[in-house]
């Protein structure tokens, strides 16, 4: 009997089933591979399912930090585009070009506010995304370690270490879910 069923044991109190110490350890190990092969299927899918939306987040972090740098970049040269047309306005001595000049510094202008505008949402999309990034990132870590403790309990023949990888994987997927829905 392992040391978790010991203790497991202690703190529940049961009565030690005669026939449970009667059954081989072959018996009870076929036991566990029976139920253990479908469940290292099913938490391996978790992983996949977890890894896959951790690659979209990083995608989706590294596209918006070059969306955003792109946005600034042209904010900026609106910017000094204005700055030149505002100049030739006020330097220009024919009247129709000090209008014409003095309506692109004013377009410019409104693109800069568009440009500022669009740069700012993509910001607030990657900074999401950075929220969630590092709560995925723990629940695969949890998801490995379920799939190791399920396979630990193989060769422990211990189903307490059996339905321990089970919490571990519910940590994983409580995990996973505040990653996807930020709830704190």
């Amino acid at each position: 009997m392992s040391l978790i069923d010991t203790v497991l044991n202690m703190v529940t109190r049961k009565e030690k089933n005669k026939s449970a110490e009667n059954e081989s350890r072959s018996s009870r190990e076929a036991r566990i591979k029976d139920k253990a092969g479908m469940v290292i299927s099913i938490f391996a899918l978790m992983l996949a399912v977890n890894s896959w939306y951790s690659g979209k987040l990083s995608s989706t972090i590294m596209n918006s930090t070059l969306d955003a740098n792109n946005k600034w970049s042209q904010y900026q040269a609106k910017n000094g585009r204005g700055v030149s047309y505002e100049i030739a306005a006020l330097t220009a001595t024919d009247p129709v070009l000090k209008e014409k000049f003095s309506a692109e510094k004013d377009r410019m202008e409104a693109d800069k506010q568009t440009i500022s505008s669009e740069a700012r949402i993509i910001e607030k999309n990657r900074e999401e995304a950075k929220k969630s990034s590092p709560w995925i990132g723990y629940a695969s870590t949890a998801y490995q370690l379920s799939i190791v403790v399920l396979s630990a309990s193989i060769l422990a023949v211990s189903m307490a270490m059996f339905w321990g990888s089970f919490v571990v994987a519910a940590f994983g997927l409580m995990l996973s879910l505040n990653g996807l829905f930020l709830w704190f």
